[in-house]
């Protein structure tokens, strides 16, 4: 007998269960707000669930040690394991900007007014200051690395346009600015998609069909490990808040 077991299996499943919760979101809450936190709700719950432990997903603001605060995010990426403190004020979430690795706008649907919108919230995230202190190991000090680029992306269930990734799509991409910049995304009915940036050029990559939700997946954990660790936080730019 074969133990053998085929991983596509387990994410084509995993895709249906969150389809129809998201479906449900979308047809049976006529309320846009609460039809919005559900859907918000749902996706948390599953990049959590299955992304590596050393990240952790919440519905947050972003801030930075000169006191400036991002929008509120739909979803961050943040790290788990390295963060030396998180904010939870009155049921609301602040994280230091050192700490998020991605940030996503989720919509019901992609449009042109909708890659805006989530453009301008990952600006907000981009930014913000990102300090970077000295690693000590054991035969000195590292230096303080670079901050790499936030991750930014944005969630939907289906697309506006038919075809769902038309020369309207691209438009809509070439119009944000490079702090704008949306990286991926995923149109659970329609496609999941890259996006890589030549100077001026763009190249969108879709991957459709029964796989959508893990192509997501595995994209985004591509990104995500290529980011390596988040950036050791300076306390000491910290500390003025607590004099």
């Amino acid at each position: 007998m074969s133990n053998a077991i085929n991983p596509q299996t387990l994410f084509l499943s995993l895709q249906k269960s969150l389809l129809a919760e998201l479906e449900v979101s979308s047809t049976s809450i006529n309320h846009s707000a609460t039809k919005g936190d559900a859907t918000e709700t749902n996706w948390i719950a599953m990049l959590d669930k299955y992304l590596p432990k050393r990240y952790q997903v919440s519905k947050a603001f972003v801030i930075d040690a000169d006191g400036k605060m991002s929008d509120q995010l739909d979803l961050v990426i943040h790290d788990r394991q390295y963060s030396p403190f998180l904010f939870n004020h009155a049921g609301t979430l602040y994280i230091p900007a050192e700490s998020v690795y991605a940030v996503f706008e989720i919509k019901q649907t992609l449009n042109a007014n909708h890659i805006g919108y989530a453009g301008k919230k990952i600006a907000s995230v981009r930014n913000l200051r990102r300090t970077s202190a000295k690693i000590t190991h054991a035969g000195g000090t590292y230096e303080p690395r670079t901050p790499f680029k936030i991750i930014g992306g944005i969630l939907t269930l289906q697309s506006d346009w038919s075809p769902p990734f038309s020369d309207s799509f691209n438009t809509s991409l070439n119009k944000l600015t490079s702090t704008e910049s949306i990286d991926l995304g995923c149109c659970l009915k329609d496609g999941a998609f890259t996006v890589d940036y030549y100077k001026k050029n763009l190249q969108v990559t879709v991957k459709d069909g029964e796989v959508i939700l893990l192509s997501f997946f595995l994209q985004l954990l591509t990104k995500l490990q290529s980011l390596g660790t988040t950036l050791a936080i300076d306390i000491s730019a910290y500390e003025k808040w607590v004099d």
